[in-house]
């Protein structure tokens, strides 16, 4: 996605018309209008107007993904009462079938003693709360993964 792309999505997401920007930027409409068509680019001070004005980061904003954004804003907003409400190996099963497959496969009751250990010795080291521990060690999973699919494994 183009940096005027970003700027489009940003400020639609904020609910701002061109006008509005431009008014609280001192600029004209037309160059708001350039920048969100890729025919100028803001310079750098601009730029962090544009953040704050927007409510992102200036990283955020030039790497703004309005599809990444909203799923940040829904996870915000949901309420750990509907979370748990959520059945996620089903959410995620129509991605990944193998959630709904393992079961009768993998030993279960082994990973499971390993993950408790871990997420023990998580809450005795560090002396996390038990979700804490839990988050902490799917970061961990995660970063592990995220290694594995660099390095080709």
């Amino acid at each position: 996605m183009s940096l005027g792309n970003h700027l489009f999505h940003a400020r639609k997401k904020k609910g701002l018309s061109q006008e509005e920007v431009a008014e609280k930027l001192g600029i004209s409409r037309q160059t708001v209008s350039k920048w969100e068509t890729d025919e100028t680019l803001p310079d750098i001070c601009q730029s962090k107007r544009l953040a704050v004005l927007y409510g992102l980061s200036l990283d955020e904003l030039v790497e703004f993904d309005i599809d990444i954004q909203e799923i940040q804003e829904v996870i915000e907003k949901t309420s750990e009462e509907v979370s748990d409400k959520i059945d996620w190996t089903k959410a995620w099963s129509s991605k990944y079938p193998v959630l709904t497959q393992y079961q009768g496969k993998v030993d279960t009751d082994y990973y499971g003693m390993e993950l408790e250990k871990l997420l023990n010795d998580l809450e005795k080291k560090y002396g996390y709360r038990e979700l804490d521990s839990f988050l902490v060690l799917k970061d961990i999973l995660a970063s592990v993964w995220n290694t594995r699919r660099k390095s080709g494994r």
